[in-house]
C-alpha cells in the first residue's frame, strides 16, 4: 500500500529492511518497502512502468524499482538520488552484474535468469 495515495498495489517481489510496517492491522501489506520489483509482461509493462511506479516514488522508505524483462536478459534499475530524484541504469546479458547499493550487493543476470528459456519459441507457446 502506498500510503499517500491510500493505493493497494502489490509488486511481484519486495526487500524490506529493518522492521516491518502494515498498513492498519493487516499483515499482508507493507509500507516501507526497500527495493520493489516487476516481472514486465505484455499486457502489465506500461502500468508497471508509468501508472503503478509513480505512487511507488511516494513510498519514503523506497530506494530502489526493479523491471525485469521477460523477453530477454535485462533489468532495470531505478535508483532514488539523495536529492530525490530517480536514476535509471540499465544492465542486459547473461554476462551483466547490476549493483543494488539499498541492500549492499551486487547481481549477476545470469544467476537471476537461470532457467529462463529466450528463444522464440518458448514465448510462441
Amino acid at each position: 500500500m502506498v500510503s499517500a495515495t491510500g493505493l493497494y498495489t502489490y509488486p511481484d517481489a519486495s526487500v524490506i529492511c529493518g522492521p516491518l510496517e502494515f498498513a492498519d492491522q493487516r499483515s499482508d501489506t507493507v509500507l516501507n518497502p526497500t527495493l520493489l520489483v516487476e516481472v514486465l509482461s505484455d499486457p502489465t509493462e506500461a502500468y508497471d512502468r508509468g501508472k503503478k511506479f509513480s505512487p511507488y516514488r511516494r513510498i519514503a522508505s523506497l530506494r530502489e524499482y526493479l523491471l525485469v524483462s521477460q523477453e530477454e536478459a535485462k533489468i532495470e534499475r531505478f535508483l532514488r538520488n539523495d536529492n530525490g530524484t530517480w536514476t535509471l541504469t540499465e544492465a542486459a546479458g547473461l554476462e551483466a552484474t547490476l549493483p543494488l547499493p539499498s541492500l549492499g550487493i551486487e547481481i549477476g543476470l545470469g544467476e537471476v535468469v537461470d532457467k529462463v528459456d529466450f528463444s522464440g519459441a518458448a514465448h510462441e507457446a
